[in-house]
């Protein structure tokens, strides 16, 4: 103590012993420090230990102190300076005290800090020394390769009279780190995100922008009350009590909520809570972030909606139908009660849109699911599955079918007469009529939903047939036969893959039993060597669009079989008539198909003709004639089929370039016996002769038909009386036969498919 008091109770100012080194004896620095007076030499260095009191208070500082002479030399350091764990700088600085060097030397080489740092130092120092500044502080980086610090000096003056000074350097890397950590912690806490941090009984401390910006409440508002401020009312006491004990299990929640901004407005909220922990594991604070989520909430439900829900009507959509039926189905099982199904579909729907608009359409898809909704109980429940197609689920009805069948029958009742009043569409008044099929179901059968949408929705189509605007039944019956239908077209499309379709030619004649022409026939045969009745898939591939590639592959097989008559004097002659449906000749490229069929295979224009259907003429009737003139110019003929059977009109007929009318097989049949047939192929043929054309009658068995038909002016003939149709080589045997015996047709060759 004494040698304390001495150092710091000297009078007059004196200069510093001289100036010890780097690892100076403490006892030798102590003894100088408190002989100072006398400016004796230091002694040389001594390596043993410290055991004055003043080196043991200096050498106990966590600080690196070292402690200068007038000149800048280091005169001392303390335990803390000698052990810095730099060793490169280290080593640097002992190199350099132990040389007498100046510490302004000494600093740049230990630390290495930057120029303008380094620069800064030794001018603070200087000024310190020379008494200019009371002090000098200054904080720099002094990384090693493995890691990173930062240490903060102080340069103050000797004090007592003493020339020099003293140089604490502190190592400040754990405040430098913490004030680093605090700053992004402070950056995060101002994110778009709310926040508000609150002590341990829940009294907010602090809040962000973000949550006034979204709350509404500024941060003098909020401090010092409870969450609760925020609370909408929502929620039940249980809510609450479920979260903080989520809390205090896990130390966190995070869910939606329903809170209340300051204007009233309650808006949903992502909310996540942690619990701040102090050292022995109690609460301190918690720390909450709330996100407004009114946009994307909506947006999900709004997705979520449209999910299970038809955009334009509101009404549920096929998959929430599809789930309310499974229900009903398991509900049903053991009860005994039937329910019921119906497909509705609204009659003429495309026209209306066609005509009025699709804005006026959807106008009354609308007023239709309205009205739906109005004819059918609480829990009852009417979808649309898209366009004009709504479907209702009914359960509950009675154990007894025929009373279900019944209340069935009262509710499409109803329906039909709610449905059939008049639409006000803007500002027209519209009406629309539905179809509606029922299918009855009860114990939980069918099991599969689709099935009794497939029941309902046959039974619809079975309505519109009947003549629309009316309720049917789903009956098994027409399931048979809608699957019998089914698996013949995917006959018909394996027949067609596999080339099984031919052609069988009958004989067309005039009145002297000469063949002058043939028509080309469809034939399917199977494995078996059976036929498919023409009358059976010909409809089928009508409907399907089958028609298309099979009519080509018609038309193809008969150019290519005229090509093969061209070079017998039997057949070169020959007219080749083929049926072209209106599906097919409506196509943009038939004309093309035609015309390349032709060059393709060498034939003469003239000997194809093509036999089309009244029913042609119903669509498009300009661009049919136009059509057919382009043919005609090439020189294909044409003959209107099954003439007197559809709604030909005489005005367009005139205009149309054919050259032969047909005689339907239906006025033949009973043409001997009835006076009606009898005066509608007279009106017929005298059509034919007054327009320039041709006529021939179908389907002829009987010389007597034969004979009368002459007698009425008709020239020429096809049907069983004459041959009926065969293959191509059977055909030339026909026409052989008939011309070896010097013979006209008819002859006792017919053979049948």
């Amino acid at each position: 103590m004494n040698q304390i008091r001495q150092m710091c109770e000297h009078p007059g100012r004196t200069t510093l012993p001289t100036p010890c080194t780097y690892r100076a004896d403490p006892d030798a620095i102590a003894s100088g420090l408190s002989g100072c007076a006398t400016a004796k030499p230091v002694p040389p260095p001594c390596h043993g230990g410290c055991h004055s009191f003043a080196c043991a208070i200096l050498d106990a500082l966590p600080q690196q102190i070292a402690v200068l002479a007038a000149d800048g030399a280091i005169a001392a350091v303390n335990a803390s300076w000698r052990h810095f764990d730099s060793a490169d700088a280290q080593a640097q600085a002992e190199s350099a005290a132990g040389n007498d060097h100046d510490y302004r030397a000494v600093f740049p080489v230990a630390c290495a800090p930057s120029y303008e740092q380094a620069r800064a130092a030794a001018e603070g120092i200087a000024a310190v020394l020379s008494g200019q500044a009371p002090l000098f502080a200054q904080d720099y980086a002094c990384h090693s390769p493995t890691e990173l610090r930062w240490f903060s000096m102080l340069v103050t003056p000797l004090e007592g009279g003493w020339d020099g000074a003293v140089i604490t350097h502190t190592d400040i890397t754990a405040r430098r780190l913490a004030e680093a950590d605090l700053r992004i912690a402070a950056i995060a806490f101002e994110s778009s995100e709310g926040m508000f941090i609150t002590d341990a009984s829940g009294t907010i401390l602090q809040v962000n922008q973000a949550f006034t910006t979204i709350t509404g409440y500024s941060a003098g508002e909020a401090i010092g009350q409870r969450p609760s401020l925020l609370s909408s009312g929502r929620h039940d006491a249980q809510f609450y009590e479920a979260m903080w004990s989520t809390i205090d299990a896990h130390g966190n929640w995070d869910g939606e909520i329903w809170n209340r901004r300051k204007n009233g407005e309650v808006y949903p909220q992502r909310l996540s809570i942690a619990a701040v922990k102090g050292h022995h594991g109690e609460i301190t604070h918690y720390v909450a972030s709330l996100t407004d989520i009114t946009v994307s909430k909506a947006a999900s439900d709004e997705i979520k909606y449209l999910a299970f829900y038809d955009p334009l009507t509101r009404l549920p959509n096929r998959r929430l139908l599809l789930e309310r039926l499974r229900q009903v189905l398991a509900a049903g099982v053991g009860s005994g009660r039937y329910s019921v199904l119906m497909f509705i579909d609204l009659d003429n729907f495309k026209t209306l849109n066609d005509t009025l608009g699709h804005n006026m359409g959807d106008l009354l898809l609308q007023q239709v699911a309205h009205r739906l909704e109005g004819c059918l109980r609480q829990g009852d429940t009417v979808a649309r599955l898209g366009g004009d197609e709504f479907v209702v689920l009914v359960d509950g009805l009675s154990r007894q079918a025929v009373d279900a069948a019944r209340q069935t029958e009262t509710l499409t009742t109803k329906i039909l007469d709610t449905l059939n009043a008049p639409y006000m569409l803007g500002a027209r008044l519209c009406r629309s009529t539905p179809s509606i099929g029922a299918t009855l179901f009860h114990d939980g059968f069918p099991v599969q939903p689709e099935e009794l949408l497939m029941q309902a929705d046959i039974a619809m189509y079975q309505a519109k047939q009947a003549g629309r605007n009316g309720m049917r039944f789903f009956d098994q019956g027409m399931q048979d036969t809608i699957t019998a239908r089914a698996r013949l077209e995917e006959r018909m499309r394996l027949a067609i893959e596999q080339q099984r379709f031919e052609l069988h030619y009958q004989v067309q004649v005039d009145q002297d039993g000469r063949a002058r022409g043939a028509e080309a026939l469809l034939r399917w045969r199977q494995d078996d060597g059976s036929c498919v009745s023409p009358a059976e898939f010909i409809p089928l591939a009508e409907e399907t669009g089958l028609i298309l590639p099979l009519g080509h592959w018609v038309l193809e097989e008969a150019c290519r079989q005229l090509r093969a008559w061209q070079h017998d004097v039997l057949t070169r002659d020959l007219v080749l008539a083929i049926n072209v449906s209106a599906r097919q000749f409506h196509q943009a490229d038939f004309g093309t198909q035609v015309c390349n069929s032709l060059a393709e295979h060498g034939v003469a224009p003239d000997r194809l003709k093509l036999e089309l259907t009244e029913s042609l003429l119903l669509d498009n009737i300009e661009q049919t004639i136009a059509s057919m003139q382009a043919l005609k110019q090439l020189g294909v003929r044409f003959s209107l089929d099954d003439f007197g059977t559809g709604y030909s009109s005489l005005q367009y007929l005139k205009r149309l370039p054919l050259d032969q009318l047909k005689i339907d097989q239906s006025f033949v049949r009973e043409l001997v016996h009835g006076a009606s047939d009898e005066a509608i192929v007279l009106t017929i043929i005298s059509i034919a002769h007054s327009l320039g054309l041709d006529v021939i009658a179908e389907g002829v068995e009987t010389d007597s038909q034969r004979v009368l038909l002459v007698q009425l002016g008709c020239l020429h003939f096809q049907g069983y009386l004459f041959g009926r149709p065969v293959p191509a080589a059977e055909f030339v045997a026909l026409l052989t036969d008939a011309a070896a015996q010097g013979a006209a047709l008819p002859l006792s060759f017919v053979q049948q498919c």
